[in-house]
């Protein structure tokens, strides 16, 4: 399954499931919501599902495939 790695403020990485287009549309939505939102994304290595403050992420980029 593609994968995409975001890299937050805290220089933590976190790869999680989906084609990097489809995990940059949903942290656009959630940035475009409700200050606080958080984009609801699954870690690809667990499948554990972790929420992402947009506001946090500074870079995004294809993952491990």
């Amino acid at each position: 399954m593609p994968s995409t790695k975001l890299i937050l403020i805290s220089n933590e990485q976190v790869e999680v499931e989906g084609q990097l287009e489809d995990v940059g549309r949903l942290l656009q939505d959630a940035a475009r919501s409700a200050s606080g939102t958080l984009a609801w994304l699954k870690v690809a290595q667990t499948e554990e599902t972790v929420g992402v403050n947009p506001a946090h992420v500074v870079t995004v980029r294809p993952g491990e495939e």
